[in-house]
């Protein structure tokens, strides 16, 4: 990996920590995450493929309570640099060693998640005092610190990784039981019943129900390319934007804002 790969994969790593708290990109989603780090070392069709793969078991991971979802950040980052690493892009590496590898590294990112929250808690309280100080200056820096800490969190774990010789990798990977990563991959499984679960129940509403069915239809069909996919979405997309705004104009009566739960609600 080139030391130009080598910079661009820290700074994403950096990123993907500090989004995990920040939420306004979403780079420490899978499928951007993996899509940039295959980006940065030349195999962004793999990074693609991987992020896929992980985005569909991230859904199910959500913070519930005091219970801390397992760490998407850096089991997208740290699974995309291992696949890098061992050399194998095949769809059989991705989805049988790759995967259940991110994981166990997701399972572990809650320790590092933990440790750094722990960490913040004595960075609010000095916040707490420059505040008291009238210093505004000391709680932006603050603040600044306790996000380069969960910057840090992915990226020193990135750095690591990259420092280990691309055969320990290989050997390590190659050396987990059959039944773990077999066990891995069926629970992963399970999780991704359980994001398909979430994302229909949000769903489930009259406006959205024939979108979903509709594409429930024309997703088997083989004819059709994941590009022709996409227009059509942005085509119903822009069917139903045009139809929202001519229900709310023209001096007609005002329903719910939504034109087809309009349309169903006058049956």
């Amino acid at each position: 990996m080139s030391a130009i790969s080598v910079i661009f994969v820290l700074i994403f790593a950096f990123l993907a920590g500090l989004e995990g708290i920040l939420d306004q990109w979403q780079f420490h989603q899978p499928i951007l995450a993996c899509s940039l780090i295959g980006l940065a070392t030349g195999h962004l069709s793999a990074g693609i493929i991987l992020g896929g793969s992980l985005q569909m078991i991230a859904l199910g991971w959500a913070n519930v309570g005091a219970a801390v979802a397992p760490d998407a950040a850096l089991a997208s980052v740290a699974s995309a640099i291992l696949m890098v690493q061992s050399g194998n892009y095949s769809l059989s590496n991705i989805t049988g060693v790759i995967v259940p590898a991110a994981i166990l590294l997701a399972t572990a990112g809650l320790v590092l998640t933990t440790l750094v929250r722990f960490i913040n808690v004595g960075t609010v309280h000095l916040a707490d005092a420059a505040a008291e100080r009238g210093s505004y200056s000391g709680v932006q820096m603050w603040h600044l610190v306790a996000l380069l800490l969960q910057g840090l969190r992915i990226a020193i774990p990135a750095g690591i990784i990259l420092a280990v010789p691309a055969k320990t990798v290989t050997d390590a990977l190659n050396a987990i039981p059959s039944w773990v990563s077999g066990g891995l991959a069926v629970g992963g499984g399970m999780v991704v019943v359980v994001g398909y679960a979430m994302v229909i129940n949000i769903m489930a509403t009259a406006e959205l129900w024939p979108f979903f069915f509709l594409g429930f239809v024309l997703a088997p069909l083989s004819e059709i390319t994941l590009i022709g996919m996409g227009v059509i979405g942005v085509v119903l997309a822009l069917i139903y934007l045009n139809l929202s705004d001519k229900k709310g104009s023209g001096g007609a009566a005002a329903g719910s804002g939504d034109p087809i739960g309009d349309i169903l609600n006058d049956y």
